[in-house]
C-alpha cells in the first residue's frame, strides 16, 4: 500500500482521482481497499483544511440564517436578546452581542458558540 503525505496540488488531484473511483463502488470497510479509500480520504480532508480553510460566519448573519431556517421573526429572539430595540441593534449591527445572549442564543437556536463570539467586520471597523 503505496501511499504518502500529499505535499502538492498534484499530489491532491491524484489522490481525488483515485478516491473518486471508489464512489462508484465503495470497498467493503476493514478490507485492504477499504483501508486505503479510509487513509486517502482523510489524507485528503488534512489537505484541504490546511489549503482551503471554510472561515466562520459573521454572528448576524448566522443569526438571521438559522431565522430564515426557521421561519422566526425578530420577535421570537426577544428572549434570547430582549427587548425589540435591542433585537433590531443586534441585527442592524449598532451593539455587539454579550456572552449572556452568545449563551441563550446557541442554547435556543442551535447556533454554534464559536459562529456566535467572531466579531463581525462591522464591529472591527467601528
Amino acid at each position: 500500500m503505496d501511499i504518502r503525505p500529499l505535499h502538492t496540488e498534484a499530489d491532491y488531484r491524484a489522490a481525488m482521482r483515485e478516491i473518486s473511483a471508489f464512489f462508484d463502488n465503495e470497498p467493503e470497510p476493514g478490507t485492504p481497499e477499504g483501508d486505503r479509500f479510509d487513509i486517502l480520504l482523510t489524507l485528503a480532508e488534512v489537505y484541504e483544511a490546511k489549503h482551503f480553510p471554510v472561515d466562520l460566519p459573521d454572528p448576524v448573519e448566522a443569526i438571521k440564517f438559522r431565522m430564515e431556517q426557521g421561519g422566526l421573526t425578530p420577535k421570537d429572539l426577544e428572549p434570547m436578546i430582549g427587548r425589540m430595540n435591542r433585537v433590531y441593534e443586534i441585527l442592524n449591527r449598532k451593539r455587539p452581542l454579550t456572552l449572556v445572549m452568545i449563551r441563550k442564543l446557541h442554547e435556543g437556536l442551535g447556533i454554534p458558540a464559536e459562529s456566535l463570539i467572531k466579531a463581525s467586520q462591522e464591529t472591527l471597523t467601528a
